[in-house]
């Protein structure tokens, strides 16, 4: 068997084995973005059963219960100590960040949405950190790709300038930006 060269290689591979229409999201993206919002359901749930007093919502959690316990089974397949229970609340709090975040961009608070956004995105990243066995030493065999030129697209506002990250979430975010590539098509 061939030894993948590049992280974008491996991504291909996983993508073309799991994708129908090549231009559609990655498989695991969109798994992962059902996972939160299958766990803000649950939730959401709770919330209107306690509120409303009906348990007919209470009953409708061990159902979409089940749909995210096997959404993640197909994203978390083996997993050693916490990691499935970590992974979970990683997604959770991911989703309740963003949306703290997009409630201060709505009330004009775009300094704090910015910071919140940030703050989501490394939730995400140390999910796929976590799962990669990039934070328990377990690393899987691939290696970063250059970065090449960028096809032409429509120009986005420049960024807000803040100063470079550094040390270990840097890493992390770096490899997730390349590796949990959506776009790649």
């Amino acid at each position: 068997m061939k030894k993948i060269e590049s992280v974008q290689e491996f991504v291909e591979k996983l993508d073309a084995a799991k994708k129908v229409n090549p231009k559609d999201l990655s498989s695991d993206q969109d798994l992962t973005i059902a996972i939160m919002n299958l766990i803000s359901i649950e939730e959401h749930l709770m919330f209107s059963g306690a509120k409303t007093g009906k348990t007919e919502f209470y009953d409708l959690i061990n159902e979409v219960r089940e749909m995210r316990k096997n959404a993640m089974l197909k994203i978390i397949p083996s997993y050693e100590g916490e990691v499935w229970c970590i992974s979970k609340h990683l997604l959770a709090a991911s989703m309740r960040v963003f949306e703290v975040g997009t409630k201060a961009l709505a009330a004009g608070d775009s300094k704090t949405a910015y910071e919140l956004f940030d703050q989501s995105y490394e939730l995400y990243c140390m999910f796929w950190g976590l799962n990669m066995g990039m934070l328990t030493g377990e690393k899987k065999d691939v290696k970063t790709v250059k970065k090449s030129a960028p096809a032409k697209a429509v120009e986005a506002p420049a960024p807000v300038a803040k100063e470079a990250p550094k040390g270990g979430m840097s890493k992390l975010k770096s490899w997730v930006k390349n590796a949990v590539n959506c776009c790649i098509e």
